[in-house]
């Protein structure tokens, strides 16, 4: 059969004198970032939020993600290491990053720019789970093209062969993952122009984790283990860090519900 050969180099070109790459994961990630601060700002204009409020959002969002998805490699996938080399721990340029502790990173920034402009935690969660699909589907396209995150072999017509890996014939499941999220940004977003669930902060919000987690519960029995430790547990780190953010979204809407039908009974 005739699968998809990929060869793409993780390198996008490399900088002169410095001799420095660029990376496609990174311009990803920046690509992802300008994505959602662009469909952010229109959503705060309507709001009557001014830009320099979102400036100053997105400072601690990114720096919550990047902190929290590194502190999440360390601590969940190989802490032992980290303790021996605690100066690896700094080493972003070698990779290492956990997108479930960059979800916790970014919760944490949430409620700290909150707290300081005094703005409900859930009106905020709201608004940021709108984009998170869409960064989420650029950094899944950035674990493509650095042929990572790659799947378990299959030899469906669309398996890809990640040449500088092996040759064998795997799902893409970063690809799978990538567009989950896109389908899911328009999904949320159709929802919010129509002020469904609008209701009561936090509904899309609860959303996002619920649909998001359980879709990459799932994707991980597709994908082959980052650690070795990882073979000898029931279930991934993946999917074991997936449900609490399951579990966290259906109290959300729960709590939400059940608001709602006390103001119904009364």
């Amino acid at each position: 059969m005739n699968y998809i050969t990929w060869t793409v180099d993780k390198d996008l070109f490399t900088i002169p004198v410095l001799d420095h790459p660029i990376r496609w994961y990174g311009l990803f990630w920046l690509f992802g970032i300008l994505l959602a601060y662009k469909v952010l700002a229109s959503m705060f204009r309507k709001d009557g939020k001014p830009i320099e409020f979102l400036d100053q959002l997105t400072i601690y969002i990114i720096t919550g993600t990047i902190i929290g998805a590194r502190l999440g490699h360390v601590l969940f996938y190989d802490p032992s290491y980290y303790i021996a080399n605690p100066l690896k721990i700094i080493a972003l340029w070698e990779g290492g990053l956990a997108s479930h502790g960059g979800g916790i990173g970014i919760l944490i920034a949430i409620y700290l720019f909150g707290r300081k402009h005094q703005l409900p935690f859930l009106w905020l969660a709201d608004r940021i789970a709108l984009v998170i699909p869409l960064a989420g589907a650029c950094i899944r396209l950035g674990n493509l093209m650095n042929s990572e995150m790659i799947g378990t072999p299959t030899h469906l017509p669309w398996a890809f062969v990640f040449t500088h890996v092996d040759h064998i014939p795997r799902h893409p499941a970063q690809l799978y993952e990538a567009l989950f999220c896109m389908l899911l940004f328009l999904i949320l977003n159709r929802l919010w122009m129509k002020s469904i669930f609008r209701n009561a902060h936090g509904n899309y919000f609860a959303l996002l984790l619920i649909l998001l987690f359980s879709f990459r519960f799932l994707d991980e029995f597709l994908k082959i283990n980052q650690e070795h430790f990882e073979e000898s547990l029931f279930i991934n780190m993946g999917q074991l860090l997936s449900i609490p953010f399951i579990v966290i979204g259906g109290i959300v809407l729960f709590l939400n519900y059940s608001k709602k039908l006390k103001v119904r009974l009364h």
